[in-house]
């Protein structure tokens, strides 16, 4: 019985051709506009490590004297942060500090770069699941002896080295070299997760958590030994005069833990409260009852991280859809009506009310298809649009295989919701009315 719908709705597209092209336009601009906007909003809301994200955690302390202080800071000052890692509580557990230096490869004549770059520690690599296309990363001794080891970009191993296997080759950062240990392979995390803090401040703002990795990553001992005082702070609540970044008033330091199991984040959520309370008992704490520990999707949810630019446009381009929704049930309406007298004539002849609404939906369905099919054609053009945009997310703009699919499934969707009101109507016709009219 549906191919017998599907002859009838073909051959009753082709009648009305133009009426058939507007139909088919309003969905595509529909459809095109809206799934741009959510095929952004689906890359830059994702969870960047599916499968891992549930047993990351980002614990939190506040070493600031001041009473006022309702929540910790994003990130933690320095000896808290070492003290928490030194403890190894968690399965694995990685310190983030971020700097931005002057590096060049003194084996070739290329001159200097000024790249960002990463001091952690050696958990880092295999707890974010970052692949590597030559080498790997340091081992916990390094970690120890603070090692001038590093690893390099998949972007930075191009532009020094020709992309060829560089591992062993040296690096000097600002007078200091280090020997290359491992290249990884093209990674873009979205968003670039470890590093996100602060978002809550930003007003919307957060296009910045979704650049490009860093391109350099130190042993963290390494990096306080090179970099010394010039990383990057998030804040500071006292002057530290002539004390160095390591003993300061100042928080600059962030830690991720690994825990796989429930019974582990109860252990260690009671460790961090502990050691909060310690502190406090010895005075460097004021307060010690606001320790958090969130996990990564909570973290980037409470750090709103999608840019509300991008909210206010896909709000704003399904809006659009909805007005295309009403023109085309507008123009389906009149499209049905208009065949008032075969209507009749079907029922007169045993018709049922449901084969002929079952029809006409069939109509409304083949509509949307071919106005998915443009629809797609359009969002194609938008992310291409999108992608020459000067945003750092710009290069993330793809259709990937769900968002193709949800094209479609949208499309048919809207047709068939346009197409309720109107097939309803022409299933209603009365045949002895109609029939007169012959």
């Amino acid at each position: 019985m549906f191919g017998y719908y599907l002859d009838l709705a073909l051959r009753s597209l082709k009648r009305n051709r133009v009426l058939t092209v507007l139909m088919v336009l309003a969905i595509a601009v529909g459809i095109g506009a809206s799934m741009t906007t959510l095929t952004v909003m689906h890359l830059l809301s994702g969870d960047p490590l599916p499968g891992r994200s549930q047993h990351l955690y980002y614990p939190q302390v506040d070493p600031s004297p001041k009473q006022e202080q309702k929540r910790p800071f994003d990130v933690m000052d320095y000896r808290s942060a070492v003290d928490l890692w030194s403890a190894h509580r968690a399965d694995r557990q990685a310190l983030i500090a971020v700097a931005t230096l002057k590096l060049r490869a003194p084996e070739t004549n290329l001159p200097p770069l000024m790249s960002r770059v990463l001091a952690t520690t050696g958990d880092f690599f295999p707890m974010f699941n970052v692949p590597f296309q030559y080498g790997s990363g340091w081992s916990a001794d390094d970690d120890t002896k603070n090692t001038r080891v590093a690893v390099i970009s998949d972007d930075l191993n191009r532009q020094l080295f020709g992309g060829v296997d560089s591992v062993g080759r040296t690096l000097r950062l600002k007078d200091s070299d280090v020997r290359i240990v491992g290249v990884l392979a093209p990674w873009r995390p979205s968003p670039v997760f470890y590093d996100v803090a602060g978002g809550r401040f930003s007003n919307g703002d957060t296009a910045s958590f979704y650049g490009k990795p860093e391109d350099v990553y130190l042993p963290f001992g390494t990096g306080q030994d090179i970099i010394a005082d010039d990383f990057s702070v998030f804040t500071c609540w006292g002057t530290g005069g002539n004390q160095k970044l390591q003993s300061s008033p100042c928080v600059w330091v962030a830690l991720w833990v690994e825990l796989d199991s429930a019974a582990k984040l109860r252990d260690y959520t009671r460790f961090v409260a502990g050691y909060a309370a310690q502190q406090k008992g010895l005075g460097r704490f004021a307060h010690a009852d606001d320790t958090q520990l969130m996990s990564l999707m909570q973290w980037l949810d409470f750090n709103h991280v999608v840019p509300s630019d991008v909210r206010l446009q896909t709000w704003l381009a399904f809006a659009f859809l909805a007005i295309c929704l009403f023109n085309t049930v507008g123009l389906l309406l009149a499209k049905f009506l208009r065949r008032s007298g075969e209507i009749g004539v079907r029922r007169a002849l045993g018709a049922t009310r449901r084969t002929v609404f079952a029809q006409c939906l069939v109509e409304a369905g083949l509509i949307g298809l071919l106005g998915g099919t443009g629809g797609w054609l359009l969002t194609m053009v938008g992310l291409w649009l999108v992608r020459r945009q000067p945003v750092e997310y710009a290069d993330l703009a793809h259709l990937d295989v769900a968002m193709f699919l949800t094209t479609f499934v949208l499309a048919v969707m809207v047709s068939l919701v346009a197409g309720a009101l109107p097939a309803l109507r022409a299933s209603r016709i009365a045949p002895a009315l109609q029939l007169k009219t012959l």
